[in-house]
């Protein structure tokens, strides 16, 4: 008879347990229906990719089958002998738990092959299939009690190292930014050795559900909840360089290169002290809008009012019908580059130009509770209610709120009347040291 006819053979007594005992069956419900919601959140989550979906959905499929291991395992150390059934029930167990970790690895570092890590995974499942040929390992007795062989700690060993490399790599990869991002990788590590230590203490006294088991669970929720976290905030990281990418664009179009260069060609002919003075300013406004697309967070006030001055310059150079002036009273605070200059860029482009005197004031104050910022025009106007309708036109000023609101918890207002001018407000909200929101 071969082992697989022996194992089928023994499925109607394991259905016989399972059935007699069925309100330890249904007390497996809970978990699969935490599990369950696991792989749907996974699954309608837009911040993992489709193959990363696939291994996490595998995490948690391997994670309830480890659940039922126990269950299975621990019903068959009751009754009759089923030592074929019992064996290949474990061996599955003390394979499966390495693999989890390794799979959580590839999820955190996708691109590498891990091979070192497949190896360990790979030995540690044939040493544990000697079971079934070998007392190497481990091998149950004719009164159905379980012995440790020499290699019989081969799964702990090895899923301790992988547990060391999963909780280094975490680090690595993620950086947590505050401590507090740092606490869930801990809490997961010191629950799993300590699961660890309490199975130990239990020694052969059997268990529906072990301590690992049930630390794996709870880990895996709470892990994979951290690592939605993480990739929703690499997203939008990703989505705010592309916008300042997109900001940087806008700031530097063809027609302000090219009437910048044709605006310093004339004046080397007539003034080349001037032309000299405006190529120093043109070079260096270019480098802080390139400068800008590494910036992640936000800078100080000071220094966008400084590319904001470099901005006007040169404008009023070209457009000698044009006035930027300055009313500083606050400068202690932060916000996202590019925020103040594109302002005054629509107020000069869209504003201010066809005015034979046109006024563009920047000024800031501090309010109750709040810093305020604000640009002012005497321009053309318009309509603000077609504010979304304008397209490029104002794609500033749109740009400006969102990184106000998204990065800065802060607003935006613009108030415009046709052939009056216009007044866009910033109102950020005050800051502690530690750049908590003071209310």
């Amino acid at each position: 008879m071969t082992l697989i006819q022996t194992a089928v053979m023994s499925a109607p007594g394991l259905h016989d347990f399972i059935k007699a005992n069925y309100l330890e069956t249904l007390a497996l419900f809970p978990t699969a229906a935490l599990l369950l919601l696991l792989v749907f959140i996974i699954s309608v989550s837009r911040y993992f990719r489709a193959e990363l979906k696939r291994t996490m959905q595998l995490i948690v499929i391997l994670v309830f089958s480890l659940v039922l291991q126990n269950y299975l395992e621990y019903r068959l150390t009751e009754g009759q002998v089923r030592w074929l059934a019992r064996t290949l029930v474990a061996v599955y167990g003390y394979a499966v738990r390495p693999l989890i970790l390794l799979l959580f690895m590839k999820v955190i570092a996708p691109e590498r092959r891990f091979g070192w890590a497949w190896a360990l995974v790979g030995v540690n499942a044939a040493v544990n299939l000697t079971a079934l040929f070998s007392h190497i390992c481990f091998w149950i007795d004719e009164n159905n009690h379980w012995h440790g062989g020499p290699l019989n700690k081969i799964c702990l060993y090895v899923s301790v190292i992988l547990l060391v490399g999963w909780f280094v790599l975490t680090l690595r990869v993620f950086r947590p930014q505050t401590r507090k991002e740092t606490w869930v990788p801990v809490l997961v590590f010191g629950m799993i050795l300590g699961s660890i230590v309490l199975d130990r203490n239990v020694g052969l006294m059997p268990q529906p559900v072990t301590y690992l088991t049930l630390a794996v669970v709870i880990s895996c929720v709470a892990y994979t909840i951290w690592l939605f976290l993480q990739f929703a905030r690499e997203h939008e990281q990703a989505l705010m360089a592309e916008q300042r990418i997109q900001i940087m664009m806008t700031q530097i179009q063809p027609h302000f290169l090219y009437n910048t260069i044709a605006t310093i060609r004339a004046l080397c002919r007539r003034d080349a002290d001037k032309a000299g003075e405006v190529t120093e300013k043109f070079g260096e406004y270019l480098r802080r809008n390139m400068a800008s697309l590494d910036i992640v967070g936000l800078i100080p006030f000071r220094k966008e009012l400084e590319h904001t001055r470099l901005y006007a310059e040169i404008e009023m150079v070209r457009f000698e019908n044009i006035r930027v002036e300055y009313d500083i009273q606050d400068e202690s605070f932060d916000l996202p580059p590019l925020t103040v200059q594109p302002l005054v860029e629509n107020a000069i482009r869209h504003g201010v130009r066809i005015r034979e005197k046109g006024l563009v004031r920047v000024s800031s104050r501090r309010g109750e509770g709040c810093h305020v910022v604000e640009v002012w025009d005497n321009g053309t106007g318009f309509d603000t209610s077609k504010l979304e309708a304008l397209g490029s036109a104002h794609i500033g000023i749109r740009n400006v709120r969102e990184r106000i609101e998204t990065m800065c918890g802060g607003e935006v207002k613009v108030d415009s009347q046709i052939g009056a001018g216009t007044r866009v407000t910033i109102t950020l909200p005050l800051r502690d040291d530690a750049g908590e929101v003071h209310v």
